[in-house]
């Protein structure tokens, strides 16, 4: 019994990490209660992980769980899913922009897959 007392709780946490497009790895691991988002990625060792060639101020890694954005001092729960963002490439304005400018009026909107007849009525 006094075994059960002085072992230390483990929480389930998930680890999501995208540090390239369309690649995402994700880790399952047991923490102590207590533990902090900076520890989950130190225990699957994503902390010093950067993306190369970025800028100083860039290389702050961006943490959230399940889909907020946290700091690394926050604690978790059991459960939490824990998500380190890539910093985004191009602005998703601009990014809209070019797309429009593409495809053209036809081509994008609510409406875009509507048939010729259809669009005459």
């Amino acid at each position: 019994m006094a075994d059960a007392i002085d072992a230390p709780t483990l929480i389930p946490v998930t680890v999501a990490v995208c540090l390239a497009p369309r690649r995402v790895r994700e880790l399952e691991l047991q923490l102590p209660a207590g533990a902090t988002v900076a520890d989950a990625l130190r225990a699957c060792g994503v902390d010093g992980a950067q993306p190369t060639g970025a800028a100083p101020a860039a290389q702050a890694l961006d943490c959230g769980i399940w889909g907020r954005k946290v700091a690394l001092t926050q604690p978790l729960a059991p459960f939490d899913r824990v998500e380190v963002y890539r910093p985004l490439q191009v602005d998703p304005k601009r990014a809209r922009r070019e797309r429009f400018e593409r495809q053209g009026k036809r081509g994008s909107g609510l409406f875009a897959k509507r048939t010729a007849k259809t669009a005459e009525d």
